[in-house]
């Protein structure tokens, strides 16, 4: 019984690597191209307008970390009720819907319309999110609007990585992910705003949702389909991954999806660097995550006397951020000839470096001998740093995944990396509500729990990830050469992966129901 599926496998392998050199006649061979050849004003107007629908598709978030308290207060919520809020309640839909939204997107060679779609639903959501009265309002309009948001980032990651020539690939992500971090700056900004005014959090809310509505439209409008760009491997096996005669009737076009889901799926089986990558990136969200959403809170409430530090810390997020990010790609870029590697460096090296920075963010106060106007010049400076060393990786780590990838169903692989990566990291939010869920949010016991567990859960989280980025530079190498794993997949191999996914799924349905038990 073995036997015979090995011999299948090493069949389906050799039916595969056969067309590297003999061509079937009628084959889209040539719905593929070396190198992307539009017009710089497209480019452009292709990627202001998905960064814009990027920007917006994740702001909620920072709506929901700049006025946690006020969300929490006009819901009548509690912090385990608010965890679920930013954690997994969201996070699963967005982690599972992302894949088959994004299967579709690329069988159909319609990711514009997907995206566009998609772009649609998760603004009427938002606006619903500004119009719920109590917790599970919010959270019925925040999985629907998982379900618009979850193939967005895939999908512009996709179109991105055909918009450009391969070298420039990386910074055209960057900039796409430069709308994290203006969120954050515009989201400081607004919280200040809205809080001398005395206006609603949910307000912003409803003008991001009609914001996001008139977007997706000009992305309809103005941004077209592009060809799909080769791998980067060297070596024609991702090229082939899902060519075929277009089917003839339902039945074959079913067989030819299943047919393109089999062999997507065991193309990232047989990469040597996808799933550590995976792991790895997961970690570093981890943390990213649980800093976005609960360090606000946690430094206004260290310096109460300083009103104005919300809106300073978005600027500082804003502008440092964007710069590191930016500058990742064009690093990326200035190197290309040299290694295809620099984003593993960036972001392993970086993000230790950065942990020590945010140790130094947290006990500022305690190092200025509790002054409060010496400690938040130590927080600014500090901050600044950490942002610097640790925001570099984004866009650059984005596009060497998505170059990685079989070209015709790349966006299907992003989703796949990008919904595992949401399964581990949503955790944190969840975990942090859960254990501080008998705790009042304004006592100094909050205050001090908050701190040791942002020291710790940061640090670690940047620290895995680095390791797990280094460890895995020899392996993204082979893969870049070509050299994935061949023939039959090896048992432990099987085992590694199957254990992989149960440890995954176990540790979503026990922190859900837990979750769920203890919401209030």
């Amino acid at each position: 019984m073995e036997k015979d599926q090995s011999r299948e496998d090493n069949a389906t392998e050799h039916s595969i690597l056969d067309r590297e050199d003999n061509h079937v006649e009628g084959h889209a061979q040539d719905d593929l191209q070396e190198q992307p050849r539009l017009a710089w004003w497209r480019i452009s107007i292709s990627l202001i307008l998905l960064f814009l629908n990027y920007f917006l598709a994740q702001y909620d978030k920072f709506i929901l970390s700049y006025f946690q308290d006020d969300v929490i207060t006009s819901l009548h919520l509690s912090e385990a009720s608010y965890g679920i809020l930013s954690g997994y309640a969201t996070g699963i839909v967005y982690a599972l819907l992302a894949i088959p939204a994004a299967f579709v997107a690329d069988y159909t060679r319609a990711r514009i319309w997907v995206l566009t779609v998609a772009a649609i639903w998760w603004s009427l959501c938002a606006i619903f999110q500004g119009l719920s009265h109590n917790f599970w309002q919010i959270l019925l309009a925040r999985i629907g609007m998982g379900i618009g948001q979850a193939p967005v980032e895939a999908l512009s990651v996709s179109l991105i990585s055909d918009l450009l020539g391969k070298r420039y690939v990386f910074f055209g992500e960057s900039v796409l992910y430069v709308g994290v971090y203006i969120g954050e700056a515009v989201s400081g900004q607004i919280a200040v705003a809205f809080a001398r005014t005395d206006t609603p959090w949910n307000t912003a809310l409803i003008a991001i949702g009609i914001a996001g509505v008139v977007v997706a439209i000009f992305i309809r409008l103005l941004v077209q389909e592009p060809r799909r760009q080769t791998s980067l491997v060297n070596a024609s096996y991702p090229n082939h991954v899902g060519e075929h005669d277009n089917g003839v009737g339902t039945r074959e076009e079913l067989t030819n999806a299943r047919a393109d889901l089999a062999a997507t799926f065991a193309y990232l089986v047989r990469m040597r660097s996808f799933w550590l990558l995976t792991l790895s990136a997961s970690f570093r969200q981890l943390s990213g995550n649980v800093f976005g959403y609960y360090m606000p809170t946690y430094l206004s409430t260290l310096y109460p006397s300083h009103p104005n530090l919300l809106s300073r810390y978005g600027i500082i997020v804003g502008v440092v951020g964007s710069v590191a990010v930016l500058l990742g790609g064009i690093l990326t870029s200035i190197f290309w000839k040299q290694t295809k590697l620099l984003p593993l460096y960036l972001v392993g090296i970086g993000g230790m470096l950065s942990s020590f920075f945010v140790l130094l963010m947290l006990f500022s106060r305690g190092i200025s001998r509790k002054s409060d106007d010496q400690g938040v010049k130590v927080l600014y400076g500090t901050m600044s740093v950490a942002y610097l060393t640790a925001e570099l990786w984004l866009g650059t780590i984005n596009s060497l995944v998505a170059l990685l990838l079989p070209p015709r169903y790349k966006t299907f692989g992003l989703s796949i990396w990008a919904a595992t990566q949401v399964l581990v990291y949503s955790a944190g939010p969840e975990i942090f509500g859960l254990a501080l869920r008998n705790v009042n949010s304004g006592s100094q016991t909050y205050l001090n729990d908050t701190r040791i567990a942002l020291a710790v859960i940061i640090p670690v989280g940047y620290w895995v990830a680095g390791v797990g980025f280094l460890l895995a530079i020899p392996l993204v190498r082979k893969d870049l050469a070509g050299r994935s794993v061949r023939g039959h997949v090896g048992f432990r191999r099987k085992v590694g992966f199957g254990s992989f996914g149960a440890i995954v799924g176990i540790m979503v349905v026990v922190l859900f129901v837990v979750s769920i038990v203890y919401k209030d």
